[in-house]
C-alpha cells in the first residue's frame, strides 16, 4: 500500500465490533459503582470536560431535565466513555448523561477510560451519536461527511458501522447541498428530512423553504410546490391509482428517512401491511424500542 494512503485506510479499526466492544463490553442496563464492573471507576463529575468538537449540538431541555429525574432517583447506570485529558477526562460518549448529571447534583459518576488518540476519539464520538439517534438529521449529515473527510470511510462502511442502509446515508449527505438557512430550519425541526428532500433539486430552495414554512405545508405538498405545481385541496372524489402509487411511494421514502431502513407498504382498498427490513439484531431492537416506546 502506498506511503500516502490516509491513516484511517491503514489503521486497523475496532469499530466494527461495535461500541459495546470499545467501552469494555459493558452491560447497558447493570447499575455500576467503584469496582463492582470490570474496567469501571468513579470519578468526580468536576474531573470531567466535554469534546470541543462533540458532534452534537442540540440538547432538549426538558429531555435533560427528565433524564436527570432519573438519575437523582436511581443513579447513573450506562458509564460515560472518557479518555484522560489535561489532568482529568475528556469525554469520547456521552455527554449527554455528564449534562444530566450535573443538573442531577451528582457528585461522582460511573466511567470507562480509554486510550483513544484523536481520530479515535471523534470516530467514536460520531457514530456513538448517530447509533443512539440522538442527532438531528443535519447533524447526522456534518457526522458522515466527517467521517468521510477525516478517516477515509465510503457510504456503504458507514451504513454498516451504524446499522442503516447506504441510501439513507446518501440521501442525508445531500441534505448538506442546501442553503445555510434551510440547513437551520432543519437542524431545529421547523422542516423535516422530507421538507428538505423535496427541496434540494428546487430552483430557489430558500424562498420556497421560508414558503412551506409559512404555510405548514406537508411533505407531498412541498414536492408538488418543488415540482412548480401549487398544492391544492384535499381531494373529495375518488384517487386516482397513479397519484395514490405516488402518495404511497412518497410515503415510504419518509418512513425510511425517518428509520433508516427500507420501508415496503402494500395499500389496497380494503388496507394493507407496512414492512421493515433490518439486517442485524442491533435494527430489530431499535424497531422494537420504538414501538415500545422505550428510550433509545
Amino acid at each position: 500500500m502506498s506511503e500516502e494512503a490516509p491513516k484511517a485506510a491503514r489503521r486497523p479499526s475496532g469499530l466494527g465490533r461495535g461500541l459495546s466492544a470499545l467501552m469494555g463490553d459493558v452491560s447497558r442496563e447493570q447499575p455500576v459503582s467503584g469496582a463492582t464492573a470490570p474496567g469501571v471507576r468513579t470519578v468526580p463529575v468536576a474531573s470531567i470536560k466535554p469534546h470541543p468538537d462533540q458532534p452534537r449540538r442540540h440538547f432538549d431541555d426538558a429531555a435533560l431535565d427528565e433524564l436527570a429525574a432519573s438519575l437523582a432517583a436511581r443513579g447513573l447506570i450506562q458509564p460515560i466513555l472518557v479518555r484522560p485529558h489535561a489532568g482529568g477526562y475528556q469525554i469520547v460518549a456521552g455527554e449527554r448523561r455528564w449534562r444530566a448529571a450535573q443538573r442531577a447534583h451528582l457528585h461522582e459518576v460511573p466511567v470507562i477510560v480509554r486510550e483513544f488518540d484523536e481520530s479515535e476519539t471523534l470516530e467514536v464520538a460520531l457514530i456513538e451519536n448517530v447509533q443512539r439517534e440522538d442527532l438531528n438529521a443535519i447533524e447526522e449529515a456534518d457526522a458522515y461527511q466527517r467521517l468521510i473527510n477525516e478517516f477515509g470511510h465510503t457510504q456503504e462502511v458507514l451504513g454498516r458501522l451504524v446499522h442503516k442502509s447506504r441510501s439513507h446515508v446518501a440521501n442525508l449527505l445531500r441534505l448538506l447541498e442546501l442553503p445555510a438557512s434551510v440547513r437551520d430550519a432543519v437542524a431545529d425541526k421547523r422542516l423535516s428530512m422530507g421538507h428538505a428532500r423535496a427541496l434540494i433539486t428546487a430552483a430557489d430552495p430558500e424562498t420556497l423553504a421560508a414558503e412551506v414554512i409559512r404555510r405548514g405545508l406537508s411533505v407531498r405538498e412541498t414536492e408538488k410546490l418543488a415540482r412548480g405545481a401549487k398544492p391544492g385541496p384535499a381531494r373529495l372524489g375518488p384517487v386516482e391509482v397513479k397519484g395514490a402509487d405516488a402518495d404511497i411511494a412518497a410515503l415510504q421514502r419518509q418512513l425510511s428517512d425517518m428509520t433508516g431502513l427500507k420501508v415496503q407498504i402494500a395499500h389496497g382498498p380494503a388496507g394493507g401491511s407496512v414492512t421493515l427490513a433490518y439486517s442485524s439484531l442491533d435494527q430489530l431492537d431499535m424497531i422494537c424500542q420504538r414501538l415500545s416506546g422505550e428510550p433509545i
